[in-house]
């Protein structure tokens, strides 16, 4: 059987190979929507979940890119970034990924959407990260993330480091 096919998913494919990368996107039988179901379906360490997680940022679209293993202190995290972070709505996630909530990959947007990505993350050699479907993951790297974002390595809580 050949993989499912998805329009989300292969805009981050495409997005992915603009990049220069190819890697396997792995479809599952059902839908992986949190770090934890993500993890144990890999047989990984749930810290190797890259989430992907849009907030608003004064209004404005702002992905971050957080371990599986915590969660982002939007407080904390909106005064390192000089404003308010809330949460986004469905169609806010929507309209400024082209995904649906669970299955927000990386890239693959209709155009640039600003990105954090937690540092946690790089102290894992591979990381896994939705592929614009619930369904599907693909392998990475922090490095990887940060490159093909175009995001911006920060901690995301306080007690996992300083503001950088």
């Amino acid at each position: 059987m050949t993989d499912p096919s998805h329009p989300a998913v292969d805009r981050v494919a495409e997005a992915l190979a603009r990049h220069g990368l190819s890697p396997e996107i792995v479809w599952f039988d059902d839908a992986v929507t949190t770090a934890p179901l993500a993890a144990a379906a890999l047989g990984i360490e749930v810290g190797q979940i890259a989430n992907s997680l849009v907030f608003t940022l004064d209004d404005e679209p702002i992905l971050v890119l957080t371990s599986g293993a915590h969660r982002v202190d939007t407080e904390w995290l909106g005064a390192q970034l000089g404003g308010v972070i809330g949460r986004a709505s469905k169609d806010t996630v929507k309209h400024a990924t082209g995904q649906v909530i669970g299955g927000v990959a990386p890239v693959g947007h209709p155009a640039p959407v600003r990105t954090i990505v937690d540092t946690d993350l790089a102290q894992y050699p591979v990381v896994w990260a939705a592929a614009g479907h619930a369904k599907t993951v693909f392998p990475t790297t922090f490095d990887e993330l940060v490159r093909i974002t175009g995001g911006v390595p920060r901690a995301v809580e306080p007690s996992l480091g300083a503001s950088a």
